[in-house]
């Protein structure tokens, strides 16, 4: 299937400003394409960013069907633009799709749709230090009917736009709660799907905490509430002694993130061990106590690596590595960073480059 694409006039396009944060503003065009039960994908095409219309019955309003990613493109030394393995977001969104029993977009075609749109929004993907152009594919139920099941028509759709720092600290430190009454998912559930339900269920213990003063929440199981999942906004890693890293193992319950999956495979070649545990809360909060813990760091493709300087467990903060980022962290950071942006060797293979013509 081709793409049409459907440029603004030269003289009506945009371009990145000179000040943007985290998801709040949009380049000039968007991707989209159509689906319908036994017809497949069509309409593909690059067109002016605009407003979707729905039928006021269409299923993603009532039964939340719908699905999304998250992934980042950078402005490297050459003036191009690097997208860091798309791929694997690429399948994310088709594991995510089946869950919510969605059709499946072909990963070339996703690629060849984002290149299209990048190729000719590319003045909006920045040039300031730590800043990226922030990707999100999104597929939504457009049937119009309120009877339960699955959709027989669907819109996917990619909007990019010029991000800044996910938290407004940078790299210092945040404080996270860790959830005590609420649960985000269970094992069975659609916990690894990324899928907008499992967001909507935590805002009310997010905006709970927020009023505590804390940045974001942890999640515990939801089966005995006693072992670590993840983060509001990222995966949680607890750095021992200076050189290991571990993280919760994959439950079902738990999304597996790509810059989780980046830090588990760059930090051995880095010197560092690395092992996925279940890990009980009151383990974790006791290593922290005795000095074992010497660092704590979220990591998504939002936030890149956000060093957790507090955690507070039923109205009891432990306080980590004397609030203040370390250099586990920092050097993972650097690392990850310098290969997004293509000021360190990549040996992985994980850079896409976009040559801007």
């Amino acid at each position: 299937m081709s793409i049409v694409v459907k440029p603004l006039d030269a003289d009506k396009r945009g371009t990145c400003p000179a000040e943007f944060s985290f998801g709040a503003t949009f380049s000039d065009h968007m991707f989209s394409q159509d689906y319908e039960k036994g017809k497949g994908w069509f309409n593909a095409e690059v067109s002016p960013y605009h407003a979707l219309t729905l039928d006021p019955s269409a299923a993603v309003l009532h039964y939340s069907q719908e699905i999304f990613e998250g992934l980042k493109a950078y402005r490297n030394q050459q003036g191009n633009i690097n997208l860091f393995r798309p791929f694997e977001n690429f399948k994310r969104f088709n594991r995510s799709a089946k869950r919510m029993v969605m059709p499946e977009v072909d990963e070339q075609f996703h690629l060849q749709a984002l290149k299209a749109l990048i190729e000719l929004d590319h003045a909006w993907v920045p040039t300031q230090q730590g800043s990226s152009l922030y990707i999100r594919p999104t597929m939504i139920a457009t049937s119009a009917k309120l009877g339960l099941g699955a959709s027989a028509n669907y819109t996917h759709y990619i909007i990019v736009g010029p991000a800044g720092a996910y938290f407004q600290g940078g790299f210092n430190p945040i404080s996270v709660y860790i959830a005590d009454k609420y649960r985000r998912a269970v094992a069975g559930g659609v916990g690894e799907a990324k899928t907008g339900g499992n967001y909507a269920a935590s805002l009310y213990a997010s905006e709970e905490v927020a009023q505590l003063g804390y940045s974001q929440v942890l999640w515990l199981d939801a089966v005995e509430g006693r072992f670590i999942e993840e983060v509001g906004a990222m995966n949680i890693c607890f750095v021992y002694d200076n050189k290991r890293i571990v993280t919760p193992s994959l439950s079902g319950s738990i999304l597996p993130g790509i810059t989780r999956d980046s830090i588990l495979k760059l930090a051995p070649t880095l010197g560092y061990e690395v092992s996925e545990e279940r890990l009980d809360v009151n383990q974790i909060v006791a290593d922290i106590a005795s000095g074992k813990i010497t660092e704590c760091f979220g990591c998504g493709t939002a936030a890149v690596i956000s060093p957790v300087g507090k955690l507070c467990l039923t109205g009891k903060d432990y306080i980590i590595n004397n609030n203040q980022s370390g250099a586990v962290s920092k050097h993972l950071y650097d690392v990850l960073t310098g290969i997004q942006y293509g000021t360190v060797a990549d040996p992985f293979g994980w850079i896409e480059e976009i040559v801007v013509k």
